[in-house]
């Protein structure tokens, strides 16, 4: 079962206690449990998803995208950082269908990891992304259900970031990783589709919001083009917020710009 990667690391949504797997449940010591799902996952949400999570639809042409390779170069690079960092525990913040955890535990020989969405379709595609991996549904912008300290790296990609949660679940000099777009990425898409756009100081905030929890210890650029073909182009605007606005059948191919910042932040002790 998928879950026993997360052996020592959740904890209880409404006690804050260690969970335990325990059959076909969760428990904590205090008598509170919750069943894991036939597809492998658990949902500590305590909530139902909000209107903007991702539907299977979404998903599925997330799915199909990320297997085009267009964005193998940002997965390989936050690897890599993860990598070198030696985290034996990874979570993945906003996970989706875990993509980006999968490829890091690829690159960590022995390392667990738990992929945390708080759409219930993401976790059950996140449990079959790698066998070393738990999916668990819960809200980021709550208190994460995982235990403080037990983590050896934090992975947020175009997600939500709530940096009290990261830096209390980062064991001491642990790793965080946040890669988010520049104002350049996907520049002539946004323009030729009407797509949402991206705030010019994105990075100048992540930095704000990172003061007193983090050590801000490098900020890559990572750029780059790439011939999209139309069906690609057309699963990227559908597995993003713009679909919920709707998806243009007028797609095709297209050269991409991808440019990114790839952030790192390490844990202070103490």
């Amino acid at each position: 079962m998928s879950l026993d990667a997360a052996r020592g690391l959740l904890a209880c949504p409404r006690c804050a206690g260690p969970l335990t797997l325990d059959g076909g449940s969760v428990g904590c010591p205090a008598g509170h449990r919750f069943d894991v799902a036939r597809q492998g996952y658990v949902n500590l949400a305590n909530a139902a998803p909000p209107a903007n999570a991702h539907t299977p639809a979404m998903l599925a042409a997330r799915d199909r995208f990320l297997a085009s390779g267009l964005y193998d170069r940002i997965a390989d690079d936050v690897a890599a950082r993860v990598a070198g960092a030696g985290a034996a525990t990874v979570v993945e913040v906003g996970a989706g269908t875990g993509f980006y955890l999968g490829r890091v535990l690829d690159a960590v020989q022995g390392a667990r990891g738990v992929a945390l969405d708080v759409s219930p379709a993401a976790a059950r595609r996140a449990a079959r992304t790698h066998p070393r991996a738990a999916a668990i549904v819960a809200d980021v912008w709550q208190p994460l259900p995982l235990r403080s300290g037990r983590f050896g790296a934090v992975v947020c990609v175009f997600a939500p970031r709530n940096m009290p949660e990261f830096a209390r679940v980062l064991a001491a000099h642990g790793l965080l990783v946040v890669v988010t777009p520049t104002a350049a990425h996907l520049d002539a898409l946004r323009a030729r589709h009407g797509l949402l756009g991206i705030e010019d100081d994105k990075d100048e905030r992540l930095l704000r919001s990172s003061l007193g929890l983090f050590e801000a210890i490098a900020r890559n650029r990572l750029d780059y083009r790439v011939r999209a073909p139309g069906a690609a182009v057309r699963d990227l605007i559908a597995m993003g917020p713009n679909a919920f606005h709707g998806v243009p059948d007028d797609v095709e191919d297209a050269e991409m710009h991808v440019s990114v910042t790839v952030s790192l932040f390490r844990r202070p002790a103490g």
